[in-house]
């Protein structure tokens, strides 16, 4: 449920790039579902890789798998955010223990014109899951656990943006949405970026560099759609938690030295950010150093689990 009586914080600043917050508040537009329960853990050291990828390099083969757990979780919150489902089961088999989802449900669009946007996010996340699927063959992981219900309420009070005793449902209206869909995009790019450094195969990378365009439009998009929403108080609150998580400053919101239209998070090169498996997982974990791990209670599937 939406509230629109609910008075955002201004998140922190990072420490580089300087930034400046938007004057247009997106609670005074649209309102945001409200959001509770406190963030699982403490905020744990990052490494380069998982304890297991530590004694062997991992292998390309295990890099996509640690892709497929992220394209699992968009193409599940995008599908469901439309139909009210999501995998066929045909995708969800593989290497590991077959999870199930929970939460999600759809969105009430009322003739929101971004609902044919997200038609085609979740287009192209389903596509995402059956070429990795397809690419790494028998050695395909099975989608994890998915949490698309309390998760979101207990990374957006870690952000500072409701207290205890609210909810945030991203399924509740289409701004809700766009938000959710701000706080997984981001994070596939910056996963994406990193793990080219990481593949072998000439073919291997070219892939992940068709997976890493394709992210980088849908995440560029998303953020002009909020911008133009006057979103920034909350996309700056979102991206200030995952720099936070991650271990450096490496994420901007929407807004920075004064434009309210910063699409792109990127370094002083221009260079998308590229994160470490580790940095995203503690992202995606919220931090927790214990069950239940944020979006992936019992951990993604795959060599590559830890976020410490």
């Amino acid at each position: 449920m939406l509230h629109t009586d609910i008075d955002l914080p201004v998140a922190p600043a990072l420490v580089e790039p300087p930034r400046e917050r938007s004057r247009r508040s997106l609670v005074q537009r649209v309102g945001i579902g409200a959001m509770g329960t406190a963030i699982a853990g403490s905020i744990a050291g990052v490494v380069a890789s998982s304890s297991a990828a530590e004694a062997a390099p991992p292998t390309d083969d295990d890099i996509f798998n640690f892709a497929l757990n992220f394209e699992y979780l968009g193409a599940e919150y995008y599908l469901r955010a439309l139909t009210g489902s999501g995998l066929a089961a045909n995708l969800l088999t593989g290497t590991g223990t077959q999870g199930t989802v929970t939460g999600g449900s759809v969105v009430p669009w009322n003739g929101s014109a971004i609902e044919a946007f997200a038609q085609r996010l979740a287009i192209d996340e389903m596509a995402h899951v059956e070429f990795i699927r397809a690419a790494t063959g028998t050695a395909a992981i099975a989608e994890p656990s998915i949490d698309l219900g309390t998760a979101w309420s207990v990374l957006a009070r870690a952000a500072g943006l409701i207290n205890a005793s609210q909810t945030f449902n991203p399924f509740g209206d289409p701004i809700s949405f766009l938000i959710g869909a701000y706080v997984i995009e981001d994070v596939c790019v910056t996963a994406l970026a990193g793990a080219a450094a990481l593949l072998t195969g000439p073919n291997n990378i070219a892939a992940a560099a068709g997976l890493l365009g394709t992210e980088s439009y849908q995440a560029g998009a998303i953020r002009t759609l909020l911008s133009d929403l006057g979103a920034g108080q909350v996309t700056d609150a979102i991206s200030a938690l995952r720099a936070k998580l991650s271990g450096v400053a490496d994420d901007i919101g929407t807004t920075i030295s004064g434009n309210a239209y910063n699409i792109v998070p990127n370094d002083t090169n221009g260079l998308v950010f590229r994160r470490t498996p580790a940095q995203v997982l503690n992202i995606a974990y919220g931090g927790a150093t214990s069950a239940p791990y944020g979006f992936f209670p019992n951990k993604v599937n795959g060599v590559i689990t830890s976020n410490a």
